[in-house]
């Protein structure tokens, strides 16, 4: 199948991925020529206002660094001709169409790898400290210049009583100023420290990278209530009277520790609950249903004429028989798998895929359902 990502400065997208991806930084200059930033500071300034946005404040009022979370009133966030503070933005690609159109540029990765789109704005000066990610990340300068500096990954040692997590040793092997358009790619645990070269825009692209504790953490709850069939309980008839009450009876816990060692998750379960995981909405994300579902005739009609998309918020993947969407499963029954993963893969399915399906069919039904919860939508 030809690649049709548009590369990455001098390299492709094929020749990245080999030769950076989890592997070494590349400054990429004018990877966006023209780029023009889709939402202006002030724009940015009132989404921190809001309860469902994550912000955060970051500033070092004599000499000491000092963190803020939002939702910040406007009287909140510092003048702008104050220096060096910072306003982060987390998730604004949930928040803002043309925001989000901008992941579309990095989809030569998996759609479950990719995290959201943080916008930081700072005054001259401003910053966060060097830090490292766990993750990969794609900095993007949208507004005026900043200058990055880069070390290798390292033993990790923070600062101590800091409200961030900055490193307190710090020797930068590279440096550059990012103008509008550039991009910077740092693997995880790259250090890094960025400093507003006056007043500028960095628009962060994260990438998830689920750790093992977190997977077996939700994995074992996911289980513990979903497990069916017989719930044998302990007994220990025929128990002879003890001398020592306080010990740990041996058949009991060779009992117990049976049920540990001998429980098994099956394959469905395994494979049901990755693909729930990696499609599960960040928290602050709640999707409102329509208050009067349409009827699914006169919906389908309008489908078949304007085609769907995913709501910007909707999380998509597919596995074998299997549609992931929102944290739920779906099995794409017979005549819908194509459609659905055509979904998944473009995020819309156009007029012309869908004036061929019939009302009653299968995909009809599940599409009607998954906008009638707010996951879809009609095309633009």
């Amino acid at each position: 199948m030809r690649n049709l990502n548009p590369p990455l400065g001098p390299l492709s997208v094929d020749q990245f991925m080999r030769r950076h991806w989890q592997r070494k930084p590349l400054l990429i200059r004018a990877a966006l020529p023209d780029f023009k930033p889709p939402l202006s500071p002030e724009a940015l300034f009132e989404l921190a206002t809001r309860d469902d946005v994550e912000s955060r404040l970051v500033s070092q009022p004599r000499g000491r660094w000092r963190l803020d979370r939002g939702p910040f009133d406007a009287q909140d966030l510092p003048a702008r001709t104050r220096r060096a503070w910072t306003l982060l933005v987390q998730g604004v690609d949930l928040h803002v169409d043309a925001v989000h159109d901008l992941l579309a540029r990095f989809r030569f990765v998996p759609d479950v790898r990719l995290d959201d789109l943080m916008i930081s704005y700072a005054t001259d000066g401003g910053g966060v400290g060097p830090h490292v990610d766990s993750y990969d990340v794609f900095l993007l300068q949208a507004h005026g210049r900043r200058r990055w500096r880069i070390s290798a990954p390292r033993a990790i040692e923070l600062l101590p009583d800091a409200p961030l997590r900055i490193l307190s040793h710090f020797e930068a092997e590279q440096e550059w100023v990012l103008e509008p358009g550039d991009i910077l790619y740092l693997p995880p645990l790259w250090g890094h420290e960025g400093t507003a070269l006056g007043e500028c825009m960095t628009y962060s692209i994260g990438f998830r990278a689920p750790s093992r504790l977190e997977l077996l953490r939700g994995f074992l709850a996911d289980c513990a209530d979903t497990v069916s069939g017989p719930d044998p309980r302990f007994g220990d008839r025929g128990l002879a009277p003890t001398r020592t009450p306080g010990r740990l009876p041996e058949p009991m816990t060779r009992s117990l520790a049976g049920w540990l060692t001998n429980w098994r998750p099956t394959k469905r379960q395994i494979d049901d609950y990755i693909g729930r995981f990696l499609t599960e909405p960040k928290p602050s994300v709640w999707f409102e249903a329509q208050a009067r579902p349409p009827a699914l005739s006169a919906w389908w009609e309008g489908a078949q004429r304007r085609g769907v998309r995913a709501d910007r918020r909707s999380r998509l993947a597919y596995r074998g028989r299997h549609l992931f969407i929102n944290g739920e499963c779906f099995d794409m029954l017979p005549g819908t798998s194509a459609s659905l993963r055509r979904l998944a893969d473009s995020r819309e399915l156009p007029p012309d895929a869908l004036r061929a399906t019939p009302v009653d069919s299968d995909l009809a039904r599940s599409l009607h359902q998954w906008f009638c919860a707010g996951w879809i939508n009609h095309s633009r």
